[in-house]
């Protein structure tokens, strides 16, 4: 299973609005066949792996992050190809939640003879899948917010310069983090004042990141869509309504990076999942800009926690990650 998890990270970031899972078929002790969850969210990981161990997937035991589906969409279900193909044993991480599913998979291969262990590294498998269980759990999708600061919590000049806090290694993390994620998230002042590109380099990636630019007022002239740049949507309203509405054009991940009173909004409305910080080796001082806006708390017990979940060092800056508690 901890194969197939790591194979289903693969395709964070290029499935959405489908899960990313994995899919490892074990015969006497031998792999015999694997797969994930390809960009667009077809062919599905069980389809990959079936195909790659093609008669030997007969009596083999299937490993699988995610129930396999039960329902016909623009491929028939991947429990009954299982049953198809001769696989006598399928270990899973999670129930699939999605109505169309939701234990159905489990049911189909019980029907048919086909033994069944669930619930096996269900908690990693739960951290991995979060955006999908959250946009099906609660029509929103998982929310990474990205901070790279000073010492003191100072991410610009009062002048509004900025480049660069961090070092060529922290921003190069960053491109490998964005393209874990469905979409890129910036507010309308942020967009205006840098010009940001909000895409995925260095990096071959299979699909660029959606733009999304939260933004009452008409965009500027950001980059055209193309293959090295996602769609560009301009998005408005409360943030809890804008989280909907993503959820519900398929969008799972979040990866937002500011500015300061977008991010605070984000995390007085409760809809932070992820805090990524890079924290540099310097100090601006008062008058420089912070890294969040106004939130309006009064009380420490206002704020939301977060648990340390890793800690490293990137060249010559901090890297942070903590998870909401």
């Amino acid at each position: 299973m901890a194969h197939a998890l790591r194979l289903a990270r693969r395709g964070l970031g290029n499935v959405w609005p489908n899960p990313a899972v994995g899919c490892v078929l074990l015969r006497e002790g031998r792999v015999v066949g694997r797969g994930w969850t390809q960009p667009g969210g077809r062919p599905h990981a069980e389809r990959m792996a079936l195909d790659a161990a093609g008669s030997l997937a007969r009596g083999a035991t299937a490993y699988v992050t995610l129930e396999p589906c039960a329902h016909h969409g623009r491929t028939p279900p991947c429990a009954s190809g299982m049953v198809q193909a001769g696989v006598t044993r399928v270990v899973t991480a999670l129930t699939d939640p999605d109505p169309r599913v939701a234990g159905r998979g489990h049911a189909m291969l019980r029907a048919a003879g086909v033994a069944l262990t669930e619930g096996v590294m269900a908690a990693q498998a739960s951290e991995l899948q979060a955006g999908f269980l959250l946009r099906i759990t609660q029509g929103r999708p998982f929310v990474t917010l990205k901070l790279a600061s000073s010492l003191d919590g100072r991410i610009a000049m009062a002048s509004g310069e900025s480049r660069w806090i961090t070092g060529p290694a922290a921003r190069a993390h960053v491109h490998a983090l964005r393209a874990q994620h469905d979409a890129i998230m910036v507010g309308g002042a942020t967009a205006r004042a840098d010009l940001p590109q909000l895409n995925v380099r260095g990096i071959n990636t299979p699909l660029q990141p959606v733009r999304i630019v939260v933004s009452d007022q008409a965009l500027p002239a950001l980059a055209p869509q193309g293959p090295d740049h996602g769609p560009l949507w301009r998005v408005s309203g409360e943030p809890a309504r804008i989280m909907a509405d993503l959820a519900g054009r398929g969008i799972t991940r979040v990866f937002c990076e500011g500015g300061g009173r977008l991010a605070a909004s984000l995390l007085v409305a409760g809809l932070v999942d992820q805090l990524i910080g890079y924290t540099a080796g310097l100090a601006l001082g008062a008058e420089a800009r912070p890294f969040l806006g106004p939130t309006g708390w009064t009380h420490l017990a206002e704020a939301p926690r977060f648990a340390l979940a890793e800690t490293r060092a990137i060249g010559p800056d901090l890297f942070h990650r903590w998870r909401r508690v």
